[in-house]
């Protein structure tokens, strides 16, 4: 079995219920060392933006190895995630997307919609998503690397 994966995991007001069920089942999962909640203690007072952006922060500064966050559709999530350089966060609603944005786009942030799919969805992709590692491919490796180098570049050459 590969080592066991350090997970951060969020959710916004309208992500709540499907976070606490979600962090139990990474708690019990044999596949997750350690889980760290990036939500507040006080839901109402924090928005998507932070909390996507701290777990984010732990992915890089290799505090946790993923990030799991839930939000109404996912959207808010990754698009906040995807703004901390080095993250490549997905919204993914089904398996292949769930494998392909690990196995081929080494992703290292999955956020779900918990106004868009049901729980026992949500947990099985979950689920799923723990067992996927990224494979560094001649293909994947070169397009993760583009993606990266694009990221990377002085603002004034973007186009």
């Amino acid at each position: 079995m590969p080592p066991r994966l350090r997970v951060a995991i969020g959710a916004d007001r309208a992500g709540q219920q499907y976070m606490s069920v979600l962090r139990d089942d990474l708690r019990q999962n044999a596949r997750v060392a350690s889980v760290i909640n990036t939500s507040s203690d006080h839901p109402d007072a924090v928005t998507y933006p932070v909390i996507a952006c701290e777990a984010a922060r732990l992915v890089v500064e290799g505090i946790v190895d993923r990030a799991l966050l839930v939000c109404h559709t996912g959207l808010g999530m990754a698009i906040a995630a995807n703004k901390v350089p080095g993250i490549r966060a997905v919204t993914a609603h089904d398996s292949l997307s769930v494998r392909a944005s690990v196995e081929s786009n080494n992703a290292q942030v999955l956020a779900l919609g918990q106004g868009v799919i049901g729980l026992a969805a949500a947990r099985r992709l979950a689920a799923e998503w723990l067992t996927y590692r990224f494979e560094a491919t001649p293909t994947t490796a070169a397009k993760v690397d583009a993606i990266t180098a694009y990221e990377n570049r002085p603002r004034r050459h973007l186009l």
